[in-house]
Parts: C-alpha cells; structure tokens; sequence
C-alpha cells in the first residue's frame, strides 16, 4: 500500500447537516479512502486516500455525481520545445500524474498547457518539475502577463528560430557539397596508390564531410526522439530519427562492407533529410508564433505608467501600483491605466482596442473608461474602480487565453487518431520493407529506400495543428473584432445553429423610453417640446426623463419650473414663463376639465394603438399637442434580421409585451415570428421549447437579466457594452451594444469551423496519399518512387500548409461587420 495521502476540498452547495453526511457517505465507499470529514461551516471536506487505489479527480467526481460542486485553481503554463502532437501527449501525461492535478488541456499551436488543480496538493513548482522532466521548456504562467513577459518570450523565440535557421544553412551547404562530390573524378585528382590501397576513398571523404554536418543538424532530433523513448512514448522524432539514423547509418556499414555493400550511400539523404525536417521545424515555429498575435496585441495594450493624485500632487508610478479609488490622470496620447469614472475634463477616447469600434467615444464627467483605451486629445481625470486582474482588459485577455486553450469535438476525434497514428505508420514502414524485400525479391537497398521514405513523409503534426492553430486565431480576430468567444466548443455550436431569438427590451431596443413623435396643435413643435421638458424636469418619472433628455438632444435650454406639483399616475403640472403648462395622461386633462380637439385625440389614439405612450400636453389649459414615448428599436435590429435571414437562419423575438404590440415591433424589423406576454423568468422555458422541437437556439441577451435564457439555449450570445459587458454570462460575448456584431459572431463560427474542416481534410488526404507512394504503391504500374529527400520536403510542408490556412483567418472580415462598417460611415452601397 502506498503512502496516504490528504486532500482537502473547497466544496460549494452544502446547504445542512444532510448534505455533509450525504459527501461523507459518498467518500467512504470509495475504495481507498480511510478517512473523511466534511466541515459545513468552512465548506471543505477532508479525506485520506490511497493514490495507488484512486485519484483525486475520482474523489472531485464523487463529490460532483451529487451534486455538489468542487472548487480548483486553474492556471496557463507557457511551455516550449513542443513539436507535434505527441508532445502534447506526453505534457498532459506528465502533468496529470501529479496527483492534485484535476484536469489538463494543452494546445500545441499556443504552447499552453491550461492546468486546473487543487493548490492545497500541487504546486506551481511540482508541474514546473514535471514538464522540464519530460524534455520541455518551462517559459512561465500566462496568467502573469507583462510587457517585459512578452519581450522575453519573443527573444527566447528568436533564438530557437536563430538556431534552426543556422542548422539549415549549414545543412543545405554541406548537402550540395555533398551531392557535387559524387561526381569529381577522383581517378584524375589522386595519385592511383593512393585510390588503389583506399578502395572507398570516396565513400570515406563523405564520411568525413558529412559526419559532422550531420550531428550538429539533426542533433535535436535524436535528443527529443531519446527524451520520448525515456518517457515510453512515441512521437514524430522517435519516426524521423528512425529514418535518417537508418539512413545515416547503413551509409557507414556500406562505407566499411560491413553486411551492406558501397552501394548504399545515403550522406546527402541522411543530411539532407534532417535539414528538411529543420526546415519544416522552422517554418513551422515561425507560423505558430504568429497565431498568439492577438494576445500579444492584448497584452501590449497595458500601459506600464500611471499619474495618480495624491494629497494634491501628481505622482508617477506603475500601473500595477494604482488603486481602486485612486485620482488617476490622463493626458494626450497616454493609456488609461485602470477602469474608472471620470470626475473631471472631457477627450475623445480611442476604444477600438477593447469594442473593435473605429470611431472615439467622447467621454465627460460620469462617463467610465476603460483601461488600456488611448486618450486622443484632452486631459481626463477618473476614479479608479477596477485595477489589475479585475480590469476590463484583465478579464479580456484571461477569457481569450483560456478559450484558445480549448478543444472542439472535431479535435478530441484527431487526437484519438493520433494517438495510433505513429504505430500504424512504423507498421506501414516495416511491411513494406518486408514486401519488397522477402515478396517482391527487390534489391536491398530499394526496401531500404521505402523504409526511410514511409519514416520521414508520414506527418501527424498536421492533424494535431489543423484544429488549434484555427481556433488561437480565429477566437483572437474574434477579440480584435470586440466579439469574445469562450470557447473552440462555443464556435462549433454556433456554427450549427438553426434559430436565433432575441430578447426584446435592451437588446432590440434600447431599453429605455424616448420621445419618438411630437405632434403640435396650433402651436410650434420646437415650442410645444421646450414647454414640456421645463415642466417635466423636476420630475423622476422615467417618462419625464425622456421628454428632457429629448430637449437636450435638441439642444433646447430648460426653463425654470414653478409651483411645480406631481401627480401620481397622471401627470405634472407648472408654471414655465408665466404660462402654466400641463402634461400627463388624458386623466390629467379630464380633471383638469381641458378639452381635446377630435384631430388630437385621433392622434394621441393612433400612438397608443402602435404600442407607444401618449403624453398630452396643455398650454394655459387648452390642448398644445402630444408626444409619443416608447423604447426605441436601436439601428442595428433590421439590419441583424435582415443578414441572419440571408444566412437561412430562423428568427424568433421573444418579449413580454402583448401580441398586438410585439406584432408591431416585429413587423418594423422583419421578425416573423414572436413569443410574446413572456415573462423574465419564462424566457429559459421558450429557448428549452426551441430546442425540444429540433432546433439547435442560439439566445441573444443583455448579458445579465437574461442569464438563464443564455445559458438554456446551444450558445448564449450576450450583448455588453465596453465596461458594462458580463463576461460571465454566455459562451459569446459582445463588447460593443451592436446587433450586427451577434451576427458578425456567427459568420466567424462558421468561418473557423469550415477552416479546422479545411485543415482535417488536407491533413489527412496528405498522409492517405503520400504515404502509400512513399511504401512503393506506385511503383508496380508506374515505375514511381519517393526519394527519401522529397518525403522530408514534403512532410515538412503539411505543417507549414495547415498553419497557413490557419492564419489566413487573421484577414478575415465578417460580412456583418463590413456593413456596419458602411452603415457607421455611411459609404458604399
């Protein structure tokens, strides 16, 4: 029996008594635990357990089956000297034999392994350990990302890519050298003693070039092959070692007859062969390293100084050093350092960084920023209200790592094919040594030939980069776009979806009443609206905010009010320049005994009936004129229906309004069909009817009301805006308050899934064809062989071709974006 072991776990859900005995029960009949104790007040449970028997996730997943959640850390590990799939097998492996370590995902393409453990059992240091054991590189955590950070990891980059680069130079010079001494003459140069008593003379003078060249080129890969070997796995290095070191060395045998003849020189195959699988390394290093552009555009948006008041003095210091409630100020052309309110001056702010909006946002006294915005043209003094990780940027950057870190099903199905992927092949190479060898009765050193070439063309790299490197990049455009994917499983249902509904109040519509009509009687608009705000300005009705916001917009100066009374559910009434001035409803004006001409009833009727509120209005008691108040639909809603439509999607509104005025509303906006007289709390129950009759929802929702619905349907959309977004809630959310970007969200699903289908397909039509020529398919009918040089060449393009498919999502632009584009400047057709 092992050494037992104790872990303590931060359980959330226990509610009584029962519930800690329920855990407790559960525990006990785990085989291997002696010991338990569940504390309800400091909600933990403790158990002692056998790791030889059982793990910790076995005691989480027991904890979980009733019910129960378990709280762990996660952390980003940035790792180097990853090189293929395998090698994403081996990390995992490594990392989850850490007892402690819950769950680990790592993506080769960003060279992160994401780590959830329970901290009271693992440590940073323990996975430090264990990945540094198993032949990789430890860069440090993602999650303590500085600009200094990001420098250091380039320069490590760039020395890896210097290296490999100076690898290949001198492995192609030394494979023309090489090439060209097959055919000097040596009969002519050297003395004939001296060719005469040095038989292999040439075979002897390659040995000599090329021994050196070769070690130094393919060095890394014999140190890696040996690194897998050690840890009992088998990867691409453990083949491509294989191949040249077969290579290499039958080319020594020949040299000195041992068993093989001078016939089989393979120096400048050997040599040339690990230049190829150099370069591919390096074209493909240098590919990857441009899928993470994103986050490093991110993280170099945090600005490293900050000017904070204090006790009346501006003060320099680090941005990490600024603190919630801090003075902080903002010149021309600096970065807001934190997320705050400004208390003083006005500028235009550069979001586009955060929203992915081009135009500034004009920002004022109560107006909040953003941390890591650009200050364009005066100075703002705020209030910080978040700082460090808690900034908008901070959670940005978090939410964009771990989404990067994610697999969608597709790639969970590639990787358990690369995993019986390097057996297979090594099965393909031996048979086919076997057959034209023992079966075929071909010469030894053509089997020799289809050996090495079957070894070094065979490529499962591209299979293990065809989903990540599409899903880094294209959920990093997404943040560069302002649309925040969560994960590469959000991308993949979003991309199937059949039906979109939206909430109505605050995502339709602006979620708040306007003055959307203004009808006078025998008076001036202008007038009418002036009067009407001055008399409704005291008021707190969110009615009465409407019609002076509308006046401020208008650019109306208020008049004073006097007497001013209030009356519930009516109206106001009072005195603006002399006039008395009267607006409410028309039980206001019944009492006030003021009579409403037949044209201005009508009209104040004719609102109603379109779902809007009528506000009368009176001037000294006789009737001015109406305004209609409502929630006015934002500009993006048609246009969001009408390109949703376009991409045969099924659009549903679903609202809480009555039929006649949701018909209206959907009506204006090209919905066709509305769930109305739903209440908040019923809107998760609509979405689930949605779906239990087929169709895959997508729910587009203000982010915080709208929770349940968002989490109810096949992907929650949340609509935020800058500071106000709830990162929390749904699988995508929107940084921008921009229908189209909803929209906009979908069409990038759609693209980065077709792209990981693009990438699967030529990953697999590569191996399926290449191969099979490498084994000698082709050879019987044709007469085709692949040299073993041309299958290095080849492998290493597969890499470099599904990176660069990859990457090409880096210009993508959604067609919905494009038209918000035109419909912001008003260009284009």
């Amino acid at each position: 029996m092992a050494e037992e072991r104790i872990a303590e776990l931060k359980v959330e859900g226990m509610m009584c008594a029962a519930c800690t005995s329920a855990i407790e029960k559960a525990l006990q009949n785990l085989d291997g635990v002696s010991w338990v104790q569940v504390n309800l007040g400091g909600e933990t449970a403790t158990a002692k357990y056998d790791p030889s028997k059982l793990k910790l996730v076995d005691i989480e997943k027991a904890i979980r089956d009733l019910g129960y959640d378990v709280i762990d850390q996660q952390t980003v590990l940035k790792i180097g000297g990853m090189a293929c799939a395998m090698c994403v097998g081996a990390i995992e492996a490594a990392l989850r034999k850490l007892d402690g370590v819950v769950d680990v995902q790592v993506n080769l393409a960003a060279e992160k392994a994401y780590v959830t453990y329970n901290p009271g059992m693992v440590g940073l240091e323990d996975m430090k350990k264990a990945i540094i054991e198993s032949g990789y590189q430890f860069i440090g955590v993602a999650g303590e990302e500085t600009e200094e950070a990001a420098e250091k990891e380039r320069e490590l980059r760039e020395k890896d890519l210097s290296d490999k680069k100076r690898r290949i130079i001198i492995g192609f010079a030394a494979s023309i050298l090489l090439m060209a001494m097959m055919y000097i003459p040596l009969h002519r140069i050297i003395p004939s003693g001296i060719s005469t008593a040095v038989p292999n003379l040439m075979s002897l003078l390659m040995l000599v070039v090329s021994l050196p060249v070769f070690v130094y080129v393919s060095h890394p890969i014999f140190k890696a092959a040996t690194r897998a070997l050690r840890n009992r796995t088998l990867d691409m290095d453990v083949m491509y070692g294989m191949g040249i070191g077969v290579a290499y060395a039958s080319s020594i045998l020949g040299t000195f007859g041992i068993v093989l003849t001078p016939d089989f020189m393979f120096y400048e195959t050997a040599v040339m062969l690990a230049t190829f699988l150099t370069l591919g390394r390096y074209l493909e290093a240098n590919a990857k390293g441009r899928t993470s552009e994103a986050i490093r555009k991110l993280v170099g948006l945090q600005p490293r100084q900050a000017t904070v008041l204090r006790d009346g003095r501006q003060i320099e210091v680090a941005a990490v050093e600024v603190m919630v409630d801090d003075l902080v100020l903002v010149r021309p052309g600096e970065k807001v350092p934190a997320d705050g309110l400004v208390v003083e001056g006005e500028s235009y702010v550069d979001e586009s960084m955060i929203t992915g909006e081009p135009v500034p946002a004009f920002k004022a006294a109560g107006e909040k920023v953003v941390g890591g915005t650009m200050n364009k043209n005066g100075s703002l003094t705020f209030k910080a209200t978040r700082v460090g990780k808690d900034t908008v940027l901070a959670g940005i950057i978090a939410l964009v790592q771990e989404a990067q870190g994610s697999r969608p099903a597709m790639q969970r199905i590639a990787d358990r094919i690369v995993a019986y992927f390097i057996p297979t092949i090594l099965a393909i190479a031996a048979a086919a040594f076997v057959y034209w060898y023992f079966v075929a009765h071909n010469t030894l050193l053509f089997s020799l030939t289809a050996l090495i070439s079957v070894l070094v063309v065979a490529c499962p790299c591209a299979l293990g980069l065809a989903s990540p490197t599409a899903i880094t990049v294209g959920i990093g455009r997404g943040a560069e776009l302002g649309i925040l994917v969560k994960s590469g499983e959000a991308l993949e249902a979003a991309e199937k979806l059949d039906v979109v509904a939206f909430d109505k109040t605050g995502t339709l519509t602006i979620g708040r009443p306007d003055v959307v009509d203004l009808f006078a009687w025998e008076m001036d608009e202008r007038k009418l609206l002036r009067l009407a705000a001055s008399a409704e300005k005291p008021s707190e009705h969110p009615l009465a905010e409407a019609v002076v916001r509308r006046a401020k917009e208008d650019g109306f100066d208020l008049l004073p009010a006097e007497q001013f009374e209030a009356f519930p559910g009516k109206g106001v009434v009072a005195r603006i320049a002399g006039m008395s001035v009267a607006a409410g409803n028309r039980i206001l004006f019944d009492e006030m005994d003021i009579a409403m001409p037949d044209g201005l009833l009508q009209k104040a009727i004719g609102y109603e009936e379109e779902g809007k509120t009528a506000m009368l209005v009176a001037v000294d008691g006789k009737a001015s004129g109406v305004l209609a108040i409502s929630d006015r639909l934002k500009d993006s809603s048609a246009y969001a229906v009408e390109e949703l439509k376009k991409m045969n999607l099924e659009v549903v509104m679903i609202t809480g309004d009555n039929p006649r005025s949701a018909a209206r509303v959907a009506e204006k906006i090209g919905i066709q069909k509305t769930l109305s007289e739903v209440l908040p709390e019923e809107k998760a129950h609509e979405v689930r009817r949605l779906k239990e009759a087929g169709s895959r929802v997508g729910f587009v929702g203000d982010g915080i009301n709208d929770a349940p619905a968002l989490a109810e349907a096949d992907v929650g959309i949340a609509i935020g805006s800058g500071t106000d977004v709830a990162i929390e809630t749904g699988d995508i959310v929107l940084m921008k308050d921009d229908l189209l970007d909803a929209v906009a969200a979908i069409q990038l699903s759609r693209k980065v899934i077709s792209r990981i289908k693009l990438n699967i397909f030529w990953a697999f039509a590569y191996n399926a064809l290449l191969v099979p020529v490498a084994a000698g398919a082709l050879y019987p009918l044709y007469g085709i062989t692949f040299r073993p040089e041309l299958a290095g060449l080849a492998m290493a393009l597969s890499s470099v071709t599904v990176v660069t498919l990859s990457l090409l999502l880096k210009r993508y632009i959604p067609p919905a974006t494009k038209k918000k584009a035109i419909r912001i400047t008003g260009t284009g057709g």
